[in-house]
């Protein structure tokens, strides 16, 4: 089968996209496709992604675009030669969440976005954006994970250049709606395939069944057994699932 790569982005924290992410995996596996899950944490630990994790490393707390561009190209290379049939990715493309903390504005962000269709062809992309209100998914995420999550994920956002402005959940969720919008303008602009889900009310299985049934036309004969049966930028402390 061609190559395809998954992308699960999200809105905010707490909206679903790593649940979302481990059940795409295990359900695309179960077909018997050899299937890949890049998870939120491994853009720090990949080997495909060392020179990432050395420049973040570095003292300056980014990454320069060429280099997040040139870790995914060689990251998909790697799953080609190595038989992987789909890549499932959280929170890999389109990296925006990390480019806007890192002061970069929507000009240049949609250049990486570019650069990054050019680097990962001919493997074609679905990204999947689960898009929720920013306050009750920030909510949510305090629920679980308790109320020191907020200094943590406000501190983040603080003191990364992009978003300085940011001093609590309120104005973090009304950073998230922005940075939203933009993510959505960037994607649009790109041949891959967007799928906007509204979470809204659905729970977690919801979710995933919506979106098994919609990656199904997109995956199409590719998928076995078709027709017989289903850091900056990112939302999470380690450990964590959204």
């Amino acid at each position: 089968m061609a190559e395809h790569l998954i992308a699960v982005v999200g809105s905010s924290p707490g909206v679903g996209k790593s649940t979302l992410c481990s059940a795409l995996a295990r359900w695309i596996d179960g077909t018997g496709a050899v299937v890949d899950h890049f998870q939120e944490a491994d853009v720090l630990t990949r080997a495909s992604f060392r020179a990432v994790a050395e420049e973040f490393a570095g003292g300056t707390g980014s990454v320069r675009p060429r280099t997040l561009v040139q870790a995914t190209k060689v990251y998909v290379e790697q799953a080609r030669a190595g038989g992987v049939d789909v890549l499932v990715t959280d929170a890999l493309i389109p990296f925006v969440p990390s480019l806007v903390a890192w002061g970069h504005d929507e000009t240049s962000i949609a250049q990486v976005v570019h650069d990054l269709e050019e680097a990962v062809e001919p493997t074609r992309v679905s990204v999947v954006f689960l898009r929720g209100d920013p306050e009750a998914a920030l909510r949510r995420a305090v629920e679980r994970e308790g109320p020191e999550w907020t200094d943590w994920y406000v501190g983040k956002l603080r003191r990364s250049p992009g978003t300085r402005t940011v001093n609590d959940l309120a104005s973090a969720a009304d950073h998230l709606r922005r940075e939203s919008e933009l993510t959505l303008r960037v994607l649009a602009a790109t041949r891959w395939n967007v799928l906007v889900v509204e979470v809204g009310e659905r729970d977690a299985a919801q979710t995933e069944e919506y979106v098994r049934e919609r990656l199904r036309g997109l995956l199409g004969e590719d998928l076995p057994g078709h027709g017989t049966q289903s850091w900056p930028g990112g939302d999470t402390s380690p450990g964590e699932e959204a």
